[in-house]
């Protein structure tokens, strides 16, 4: 029998792990089977398993693929020659999770902060991308300092912790609720950032 080339496993390897992310997005982590991402793969048992150890390898696989694709998004915006306002990171985000493929895994990222309550690896995960979040804020709220956007008194570190807590909600408000006002949601922050109270 001939050996299967890296790049060869490694594409059979995606096909795997994306036709699981399908059927976790669509049906959850726990009632999606086995033979539900098989029969999605086209694939024999075998031929799945080849590549794969099991279920639980596959959602670990799927939160670190959810957390990918926003350190890609945060990447991008701080890779801009001007990086969006805070209103508009809000409605950056919001938009983003409306977005094709991007669309199932922020289905898959709610879930895998869930199930971080219960599967250490996947915990050790989401406490690992929020920590890396944070500091892709932090640096973002250290370049709107420069630019005049944010008092220079403000601690990045602080603002980067509030917004990278607001994320969970965001992805719960467009899947569960069906999206929230960006502008309302941008007023209400603005009018807590501008209380006096402590």
């Amino acid at each position: 029998m001939p050996r299967i080339s890296e790049a060869h496993r490694e594409e059979r390897r995606r096909h795997v792990l994306v036709c699981a992310w399908r059927c976790f997005a669509r049906d959850g982590f726990h009632v999606t089977s086995m033979d539900d991402v098989i029969a999605e793969t086209g694939m024999s048992a075998s031929g799945v398993y080849r590549y794969i150890s099991g279920k639980d390898e596959l959602i670990e696989a799927a939160g670190l693929e959810a957390a990918a694709m926003f350190r890609t998004v945060f990447e991008r915006l701080l890779a801009a020659d001007e990086p969006p306002r805070p209103a508009e990171l809000v409605a950056a985000l919001a938009a983003e999770l409306g977005r094709g493929p991007n669309s199932d895994l922020s289905r898959i990222a709610i879930q895998a902060w869930a199930e971080a309550l219960r599967n250490p690896a996947v915990n050790t995960n989401a406490r690992a991308f929020h920590l890396e979040l944070r500091g892709q804020l932090g640096r973002l709220v250290r370049r709107w300092q420069e630019s005049g956007e944010l008092p220079p008194g403000a601690d990045p570190d602080a603002i980067g912790l509030a917004l990278a807590t607001l994320l969970p909600g965001l992805l719960v408000a467009h899947h569960v609720l069906g999206g929230i006002p960006v502008d309302a949601l941008v007023t209400g922050l603005r009018a807590l950032a501008g209380s006096s109270s402590t």
